[in-house]
């Protein structure tokens, strides 16, 4: 990503966001507390890669309870939350699927869910419903320590897409 002279002010007006806005900005990318805590920290960046590297340093820190509260802030796969754009955007790859593989995903999610404790967690963004659902299955037999890890660098890379999305639209 390319650092234009609006992503610079939008990192400097994020920069300059009092706590309180900061943290609300923060929790709407990742709904973990103590990520959010960590990136603000990390102000002021001095440019994109400088957030997106905060990200990376904040996800690699979260605790197990840190990533169910980041996970706590997304939708089942398959089942985006209606008038939530970012859930709608995210998962633009479930439009219009036939409703078999629906099915499908909400059989898979239940199976891993039940293992798991915790929604099946993938950037879906750019994903289609069978890559989801393939997905979904694959990670399946992980073991939790596994599945954690994988599910941290899932988290990294929404956040990144989220991160971008708010300096471009701030």
């Amino acid at each position: 990503m390319t650092n234009h002279p609006h992503a610079l002010a939008a990192l400097d007006a994020l920069a300059a966001a009092d706590a309180a806005e900061l943290e609300g900005i923060l929790l709407e990318v990742c709904s973990s507390p103590r990520w959010a805590a960590a990136v603000a920290a990390a102000k002021p960046w001095s440019d994109r890669e400088a957030l997106l590297a905060a990200n990376a340093a904040a996800m690699a820190s979260l605790t197990a309870e840190d990533l169910r509260d980041a996970m706590a802030g997304h939708a089942r796969i398959g089942r985006p939350i209606a008038g939530d754009a970012a859930s709608e955007r995210e998962q633009a790859g479930i439009r219009g699927v036939d409703r078999t593989v629906l099915d499908q995903l909400h059989e898979a999610n239940a199976a891993y869910e039940a293992k798991f404790g915790h929604v099946f967690l993938i950037c879906a963004t750019g994903r289609t419903a069978l890559d989801m659902l393939a997905a979904l299955r694959e990670r399946h037999p992980n073991d939790a320590a596994t599945e954690a890890e994988i599910v941290r660098g899932e988290l990294r890379k929404i956040n990144d897409i989220r991160l971008d999305r708010l300096l471009d639209t701030l």
